[in-house]
Formats: C-alpha cells, sequence, structure tokens
C-alpha cells in the first residue's frame, strides 16, 4: 500500500480537499493529512480523521514527538500533495521556510511532490507567485494548474482548484514506475462519430469512448508521448497528452492519415460509424409520413488503411466487438486489415458493453489467443500496454 500525504491550507477550495482524500482512500491509499492553522478555519480535521483513520498531527504533539512526527511520516510518504495551495504557502516552500508541520514535513519529503494552487486570478497572476512556482518546478516539484472558472471573489478567471480526477491523475502519474513506453508514440482514436443526415439528426452509435480513454491515459502513465483522437463523448481531458476532437468518420480518417506514419503504434478503438447518409440534407427534414428512406453509403474503413500503409517496425492493434461467433470474426478482421493484434469482446457478455467501466476482451494475434478475465478498462489498458511493449521488443 502507497502512503500519500495531503497537506491542506488555508483557501476556500480546502473542502474539496475532503473529495480528494476520500476517493484516494477508497482506492486503497493509506492517507495522512497535514493542516496549515488556517486550514482549520474552512474545514474541521475530524473529517480528515474519519476519512482516513489517521489522526491529522499538530508540531508539538505528544503522541509523536518521540518519533520526530515530521521525520517519521516524511519518510513512509511515496508521495506529498498540497491541495489546494496558497500564495503564502507557495511562496513560504520555494523560499525554505519551513514554520509548522506541513511545511516542515514537505521539506523533509524526499518522495514524490505536488501543488495544486488555487486562489484569485490577479493572486495567481502575479509576477512574485509565478515566480515562486517556477521555483518550485525548478526543484523537481509537479504543478497541478489551476483552471478557468468562477472564483469565491465572485471573479471569472484562472485560479480554481484542478478538478478531483485532474489531481488523481497527476498523482498517480507521477507514482507509477513502469514506463515500458518510454520513448514511444501512440496513436489512438476512441469514441463513437457521429454521420450527419441533416442539420439535426445523425446516426451514431452507443460508444462512450471509456476504452480508448483508458488506454490513452495508460499510454501516457508508461510513457509514451500520446495523442488521442476521439469523436463526441463526455469523458474528461486527460493532462499531459495531445487531444483532437472530430465528429464524423471523414474526420477522423482526415486526422488519422495525416499522424499515421509518425507514429510507432496505432491504437484503433473507435466505433467508427460503417455507413452514413449519401445525402446530406441542408435544412431539417419535416416529419410527414409515417415513413421514409434514407438512402446509406460506407464510409471509409480507416482500419483497413492503416493495415495497408503500415510501415514493418510499426504496431497496430485493432477492436472487434461482437454479438456472435467472437473469435472467427476477430480473426479474419486481424488477417484481412493485416493487423498485429485484436482485441474481441463480446457486447453480450455481462460487464463488457457499451458505457461500462469494465470489460472482458480476448487478445488475438497471428498465431496466439488469450483470453483475459473481467476487469476494469484501466487494467485491461495497463495489460494492453505492457503487450505493445513486449511486440515491438520483437520487432
Amino acid at each position: 500500500m502507497q502512503t500519500i500525504i495531503i497537506g491542506v491550507t488555508g483557501g476556500i477550495a480546502a473542502y474539496k480537499s475532503a473529495q480528494l482524500v476520500s476517493d484516494l482512500v477508497k482506492k486503497g491509499y493509506d492517507v495522512h493529512v497535514l493542516m496549515s492553522a488556517n486550514a482549520k478555519k474552512f474545514i474541521a480535521p475530524l473529517t480528515f480523521e474519519t476519512l482516513t483513520k489517521h489522526n491529522v498531527v499538530e508540531m508539538f504533539d505528544e503522541k509523536v514527538l518521540y518519533h520526530v512526527g515530521h521525520i517519521s511520516l516524511a519518510k513512509k510518504a511515496d508521495a506529498f500533495m498540497i491541495v489546494p495551495a496558497t500564495a503564502n504557502v507557495i511562496g513560504k516552500i520555494a523560499n525554505g521556510i519551513a514554520d509548522d508541520m506541513l511545511t516542515t514535513t514537505f521539506m523533509a519529503c524526499t518522495c514524490k511532490k505536488l501543488i495544486a494552487p488555487a486562489m484569485n486570478s490577479e493572486m495567481y497572476n502575479n509576477a512574485i507567485v509565478q515566480r515562486n512556482i517556477n521555483e518550485l518546478r525548478k526543484y523537481g516539484v509537479t504543478i497541478v494548474e489551476p483552471i478557468v472558472g468562477r472564483l469565491a471573489c465572485e471573479d471569472v478567471g484562472v485560479g480554481k482548484l484542478a478538478d478531483i480526477d485532474t489531481l488523481i491523475n497527476a498523482l498517480e502519474q507521477e507514482l507509477w514506475t513502469d514506463k515500458c513506453l518510454e520513448g514511444k508514440k501512440i496513436l489512438i482514436s476512441a469514441g463513437p462519430t457521429q454521420e450527419a443526415i441533416d442539420p439535426v439528426r445523425f446516426i451514431s452509435n452507443h460508444s462512450s469512448g471509456k476504452m480508448g480513454f483508458a488506454i490513452a491515459k495508460m499510454a501516457h502513465r508508461c510513457g509514451a508521448e500520446v495523442t488521442l483522437v476521439a469523436g463526441p463523448n463526455n469523458l474528461s481531458p486527460i493532462d499531459g497528452i495531445n487531444y483532437l476532437q472530430v465528429i464524423s468518420a471523414n474526420e477522423m480518417y482526415e486526422v488519422v492519415k495525416k499522424l499515421a506514419s509518425e507514429t510507432d503504434i496505432i491504437v484503433k478503438a473507435a466505433a467508427v460509424a460503417d455507413f452514413r447518409p449519401k445525402e446530406v440534407f441542408s435544412t431539417k427534414i419535416k416529419k410527414g409520413a409515417d415513413s421514409m428512406m434514407l438512402e446509406l453509403e460506407s464510409t471509409i474503413d480507416i482500419l483497413a488503411y492503416i493495415g495497408s500503409v503500415k510501415k514493418d517496425k510499426q504496431l497496430v492493434c485493432g477492436f472487434a466487438m461482437e454479438t456472435e461467433n467472437l473469435i472467427e470474426h476477430a480473426k479474419e478482421k486481424l488477417v484481412k486489415k493485416n493487423l498485429d493484434l485484436i482485441v474481441a469482446n463480446d457486447l453480450t457478455e455481462d460487464g463488457a458493453g457499451f458505457a461500462v467501466d469494465s470489460n472482458k476482451v480476448t487478445v488475438i494475434t497471428s498465431d496466439s489467443v488469450d483470453e483475459w478475465e473481467l476487469m476494469s478498462k484501466e487494467d485491461v489498458a495497463y495489460k494492453l500496454c505492457q503487450k505493445f511493449a513486449t511486440m515491438l521488443g520483437g520487432k
């Protein structure tokens, strides 16, 4: 179990750190919380003690003084993140000031360190604050940038604490040690496409994009330079990757075609529409008769194109979602489209359909059929990254 210290300082965003701590505990981390004196004016230590089952330690707490609390906790920590980080604590740390349990422990830690600023826009953009942030970067501290939004002072601008998913992703990125795809470029497609009928209607499918996004996330953690090309979706952006939004199959094709030759690994996880309306109406089709005829034509087969132009040392991975004859159809697709491997799953299997967080896949190559147990899509994605690394080693 990895140990994480969360430092909470005195800003209105301090209440969000409770959700962060709760989520980290649920993910299996051993979480300890240190609070500045002003943080306790915004949120009670009891909240964190209840969530973590650890005391919020004071600088001269008799219960830990014998062990020199800030040193003993610093030695066991795998990561220390200050959420939210005020201009005050940023300035103190950047200038070597350690005058409470939080800053003293931060100075004593040799683990991964992250700071998530949250403050008024004018304060955040102040040259002195920016200088201090840049100084921390020089010392290897990861800065989780604030976002634009409505602030406590009712201004709208940069300075709002990054959302919880972004904070957790940044933390886990720092904790991740397997860099099996270091130095590799990977191009991933995800989500559905939308093929317009008229200005109001379109043809699409139930794909959420979760599998492709999971692969992008885990490939980034494994050290790859990631480009994610995604159709319409409701998923949160992933920090650290190149994200390109498209709508139609033709748009996705044009982007993939442009980037394909520059990458080491291509993963086509998108559920691209096979057909589109032959005619796209410029105005809304009005309801009239009880039925209507819509003539369709095939879209460009992006995966077949990639298979036909791939280079010798490129790895191309396709996906096959079936409702019957899974292995047979997937093997046919593997050969027909000149793929190195294909990830097949049965839509009728529990936990393996659209829009869920789990998947049950069979990974097929020219000489193997490997059925994986039901697991989270992130776990599937990580195993795929390891598979890619192994296969590239043999190319």
